[in-house]
This record gives structure tokens, sequence and C-alpha cells, in this order.
């Protein structure tokens, strides 16, 4: 195994990923209570305890809940951009230690090759991460209004993927949501549809692709059905054949994938 990742919560409520290699063991995100995201771990390979680090890609409170607890309960380091680190909810308290990244620069947590770049999406300073051990990469892109170029270089070397499936288009037009939300969502700072998630895959895809997650699905504008019927019609093509799909939830612990 070069990675391992699994998802404990995704969706609007709260996310939080875990990634680790043969030695260490990192929690991408803490959307979670400190309680809920401790016993979400119990039923991984990685306790609570066994954690070696915290990473943050934004400040809204659904990628945040847990970080302060969980960071001052077990001494964890929290790694983040300046951006959110100034952005983060008065709540969050104090952490343990705090590391501060620039996207584009690369950085390490222990035999974890990080790099952190820059998306689009209505907080301070908002980011991806391609996550790196011996060769294998696992990209982890959610909450971004457009997928740019840069995003799209970025993702596309990886072998495994966590990209965001937030909406259907008809489901948020014809749905409950206020004119201002539904625009927020939709614009360059708000979150992917299931349509522009798709056509990401399309511009990244290569033979060595082994899985992708659609995560951040809406439980009011989304449903798994519908992710899965566009993911369907990716494995009509031959050249998607290989790949594994899987579509995060809110209120279970996904798969465990592991990445070769």
């Amino acid at each position: 195994m070069s990675l391992f990742f699994q998802m404990l919560a995704s969706g609007s409520k709260g996310n939080a990923i875990v990634v680790c290699s043969q030695r260490t063991r990192i929690l991408v995100d803490a959307g979670l209570s400190g309680k809920e995201l401790a016993s979400r771990l119990q039923r991984t390979p990685v306790g609570l305890k066994q954690l070696d680090a915290l990473m943050v890609t934004h400040e809204h409170q659904d990628h945040v809940r847990g970080l302060g607890v969980l960071s001052r309960r077990c001494d964890l380091p929290v790694y983040t951009t300046g951006g959110t680190l100034e952005g983060l909810p008065p709540d969050t308290g104090t952490m343990a230690h705090v590391h501060v990244f620039q996207p584009g620069t690369p950085f390490s947590v222990g035999d974890l090759r990080i790099q952190a770049f820059t998306i689009s999406h209505d907080a301070r300073e908002p980011v991806g991460f391609v996550i790196e051990n011996n060769g294998t990469r696992l990209g982890i892109c959610t909450d971004l209004g457009v997928a740019t170029h840069l995003v799209r270089t970025k993702l596309q070397n990886c072998h495994g993927l966590v990209v965001e499936a937030n909406h259907d288009m008809t489901l948020l037009l014809n749905g409950p949501y206020p004119p201002h939300l539904k625009q927020r969502i939709r614009s360059r700072h708000g979150h992917l549809s299931n349509t522009d998630t798709c056509e990401l895959l399309k511009s990244v895809l290569h033979s060595d692709l082994q899985s992708v997650f659609f995560a951040h699905l809406s439980e009011v504008n989304n449903h798994p059905e519908l992710v899965a019927a566009g993911y369907r019609q990716l494995l009509e093509l031959p050249e998607w054949e290989k790949v594994r799909f899987e579509i995060g939830t809110q209120h279970e612990i996904s798969k465990g994938i592991e990445l070769a």
C-alpha cells in the first residue's frame, strides 16, 4: 500500500477524509464535532490517537467544526494557509501547533509529500491537495465553483481522486433555495454540478487512474443515483472500465480505498 484514504463524512453538514501511508496518518478537514470524529475514526484502520496531523482546505464550518478540539486533545499540528487561519471561526479556539503553508510550495508531513493549490471558492484562501507517497498520488478537490486550468493540471496525474459533485442543476434551479443562494452555488466561487464534475474527470483521465470518489453531495439539490447515472455513462467507454467509482455520504463512513 502506498496510500489509503477513507471518507468519515462528506456533505454540507461536515467533511473529513483520512489519508495514510504505512508511516503517516493525517486527517484532511475536521468538519464534525470532535466526539463524532473520534467515533468514526474508531471504525477505520486509523484511531484518533494514531493521527499525526490535521490539514485544512478552508475555514467554513463544515470543514473545521472539530479542528480545535482535536488539535488540543491529541496535541496535533494543524497545516493551513494564512488566509484560512485568519478566517477560522472564533469557537475554533487555540490549536496545539500551527504550520502555515503557501499554495504552490510543496511540504512534507512524515513520508507524505503535499502539494496545495489554489481553488475558486468563497473563502479566504481555499486550497485543494495532491498527496503523494512513493510515486502514488491522491488529489482532493472539493468546494470549488469552477475547475480552472490549474485544478486540471494538478489532478491530471493522480491515481486517486476525491472531487466535488455538489448539485444537479435541474434540482437546484427548481428547488427551495432562495435566488441569491442558488446564484452563489452556481457562481465561480460556489460549487461544481454533476455535469461539471464529469467534464473535469474527462479532462484528467489517464491510464493509471484507479479510483474516483464523488464528494460533497447536496442533500437538497442532488441524489446519489443522479451522480451514479453520470459515471455509468463514463463506464460505457472502454477507457474508464478499470476505474473504481464511489460516492461519499454525510452520515456514514465510506469504504476505504487503497492506491498502489
